[in-house]
């Protein structure tokens, strides 16, 4: 049986994703606060966490923060009230796997924490580098060197160029690149995608990631 820890203050929602996932099948844990949470994580096995980012103590940004510091990757979906790209891409960038706001589908919620938790775990490459003209991209230390020039990534960052590179001249839709980068079922409305495009033209040049009108980006 699957563990999943809800990091939740609420007890109207943390009660009402534990007893759903309960009768699906899982095995659940609540904590509503940070400290919690991060104490839960430290003394047990997890399979997943759903982790509120508005906890009292440490909040979530703190807690993913602590864990992927640790080198602990547990499957992480963030929980928010917020809803900006802003918040969106600040919850990837410590490390979460997967968003969704508040107020929520439970059947979607579901969803995403079976596929969470049924994704097999990333296979390091057995080629340690990718190198394409003067970028390279070591795939262990994940970083990435522009005509000698070091950059450091966050890991949506290395996830979407790591993809770029092992595709050149190859068009990924924003489809694509919300589904194997983020794992998120697209969403017309959101544009994080173009926000780490964005992201990923200032390391390597804006030239080597091209907009083809209508159909996404690809690396030259």
């Amino acid at each position: 049986m699957s563990r999943v820890l809800i990091a939740e203050d609420a007890d109207r929602i943390s009660s009402f994703i534990s007893k759903g996932l309960q009768a699906a099948g899982f095995e659940t844990v609540v904590a509503p606060s940070g400290e919690q949470a991060l104490a839960l994580l430290r003394a047990s096995e997890f399979d997943l966490l759903i982790l509120d980012i508005g906890l009292p103590g440490k909040d979530g940004y703190q807690v993913l923060e602590e864990l992927r510091g640790s080198g602990d990757s547990i499957p992480v979906i963030v929980l928010t009230a917020r809803d900006s790209v802003e918040d969106t891409v600040a919850s990837f960038d410590v490390g979460a796997d997967d968003y969704m706001s508040k107020p929520f589908s439970f059947e979607e919620l579901l969803v995403r924490v079976k596929r969470r938790i049924a994704q097999p775990s990333e296979k390091t490459s057995s080629e340690s580098t990718i190198q394409i003209g003067d970028v390279q991209l070591d795939l262990i230390s994940r970083q990435l060197k522009v005509a000698g020039e070091e950059f450091e990534l966050t890991t949506r960052e290395f996830k979407m160029l790591e993809m770029f590179m092992k595709n050149p001249k190859q068009v990924l839709s924003r489809e694509q690149l919300l589904s194997r980068v983020w794992g998120l079922a697209h969403d017309p409305g959101s544009n994080v995608v173009d926000v780490y495009i964005r992201y990923l033209r200032q390391k390597v040049g804006a030239e080597r990631i091209q907009t083809v009108r209508g159909m996404g980006y690809k690396f030259v």
